[in-house]
């Protein structure tokens, strides 16, 4: 029987609806990307389970140097997202030249930005440490291993921003790929430098901070290099000097201030439960680390969906496509709530598993698991909160984002968390309450907003 004539008797093929189609590009997106972010906590877990394994003490130091870096490092990746949005938006209006001019303003931005949070945290951080009254001598075992987290700043800061261009692109592969070569590289510098084999001093948290500049710098140069030996790098315009386009350069800083401010204000709020847990006592704050630690994990999953959710909103945003837009957030919030809820009720059956991995303690131990079991009910409404947020910039949508952070994390969360561990009595157990509080108040605002702008969109749509 000829071949035509065989498939002619098949049924006919089932095409892909639009929901399926995005669906499944959002995952072919969100894939690489989340193993990249994964990659990234991975580093801070290995520091953590070296460090915590040669002494619980010294992953306090760590714990509270890591703290307020976290606050620069993670406002820096904020202010970076314009890089990210921007090349999606010219790839959807069919404009992938303009995409270099996009890479080249975001390098000389991630160099500010990283020299600049530098000298920040080093010249300042001890005396802001040494001025919050802090027990058990955490101020002074900390000093040391925030002045070299803050020497691996700039560095960090542009290999987020070649990551962030490749995502844009829709090419997540090659940075997950660099960021786990970098994590080898990180193992290798952990177990030299903490407890010192090989003849060298011990160094516990200082090692730890020193075997994250080390891959840093690695992760950077890998990058690079892969962008420079693109076979379209020319097409995509990385070598070609663009012509200063004034209202671009605002519009991706515009995009990366609100992210940045949105990020600052979260992981200040996340960093300053530190703060509340230095009250309480030294365990508690390496209690805290490993809780975060964990549930900073968990949250690389939505963290990377949300990055593939803001290309393809993102995409239609270039396109001029209200209703692509509004099909790629809702789709994107139902799959990572469910993804939230799974981990939840992962976790809580392994709790005291997954907590003897960081620490043998009994002490530790007692204040980790019931925290780590609270922990479980933020993970889905925290999840939904950074999609939508990603979202709404993609869409135009900048500082409504940056205003429900504010409200939720900065004026909520520290509050509450103070009243319910301090006054209350509660411990390290009313900081996670907080959490939990505050994660169902931001999601509940964004997706609101979300809501709100397709609804705009119809009647426009209408009134056209």
């Amino acid at each position: 029987m000829p071949r035509d004539a065989a498939e002619a008797m098949l049924p006919p093929k089932r095409s892909r609806g639009p929901i399926m189609t995005d669906l499944l590009e959002l995952l072919r997106l969100a894939g690489p990307v989340v193993l990249s972010r994964l990659g990234i906590m991975v580093m801070g877990l290995t520091d953590a389970i070296v460090v915590g394994h040669f002494s619980a003490r010294q992953l306090g130091f760590h714990a509270m140097a890591w703290a307020p870096t976290s606050v620069a490092v993670t406002a820096t990746v904020g202010l970076l997202v314009g890089i990210q949005v921007m090349t999606a938006r010219a790839i959807g209006a069919g404009n992938p030249h303009e995409t270099g001019a996009v890479l080249r303003r975001g390098l000389v931005y991630s160099g500010w930005l990283g020299v600049g949070s530098a000298l920040v945290l080093a010249l300042l951080g001890p005396l802001f440490l040494h001025a919050l009254g802090l027990k058990d001598g955490l101020a002074d075992g900390a000093t040391a291993p925030l002045v070299v987290f803050s020497l691996s700043l700039p560095v960090y800061a542009v290999s987020v921003a070649l990551t962030f261009w490749l995502e844009g692109l829709g090419r997540p592969g090659p940075g997950a790929a660099m960021m786990w070569l970098a994590n080898l590289v990180n193992l290798g510098a952990n177990l030299l430098f903490v407890p010192g084999a090989f003849g060298l001093p011990a160094m516990g948290a200082v090692g730890g901070a020193w075997s994250t500049f080390v891959a840093r710098t690695a992760l950077a140069l890998a990058l690079g290099v892969y962008v420079l030996r693109m076979k379209d790098s020319r097409t995509l315009g990385v070598f070609d000097k663009p012509a200063r386009d004034r209202p671009a350069e605002v519009e991706q800083r515009r995009i990366g201030y609100g992210a940045g401010a949105s990020n600052f204000f979260e992981v200040s709020a996340f960093a300053g439960m530190n703060l509340v847990c230095g009250w309480i006592g030294s365990l508690a704050v390496a209690a805290y680390a490993v809780v975060l630690n964990v549930s900073a994990i968990v949250f690389m999953v939505p963290l990377g969906v949300a990055t593939a959710t803001a290309v393809q909103v993102g995409r239609a945003y270039g396109a001029r496509d209200p209703e692509g837009m509004k099909r790629a957030g809702w789709i994107a919030f139902a799959a990572i709530a469910v993804v939230g809820i799974v981990f939840g009720l992962m976790l809580y059956p392994l709790r005291a598993w997954v907590a003897l991995a960081y620490t043998t303690d009994p002490a530790a131990l007692t204040l980790i698991l019931p925290a780590m079991a609270l922990s479980c009910l933020f993970f889905a409404p925290d999840a939904v909160q950074v999609v939508a947020a990603q979202a709404l910039r993609a869409r135009g949508e900048v500082w409504i984002p940056t205003v429900t952070h504010l409200i939720s994390y900065a004026l909520v969360m520290g509050p509450l968390a103070w009243w319910l561990a301090i006054p209350r009595g509660m411990g390290l157990n009313g900081v996670l309450i907080s959490i939990i509080v505050t994660s169902f108040l931001a999601a509940a605002f964004l997706v609101g907003r979300f809501r709100m702008l397709d609804w705009r969109d119809r009647r426009a749509a209408q009134n056209a």
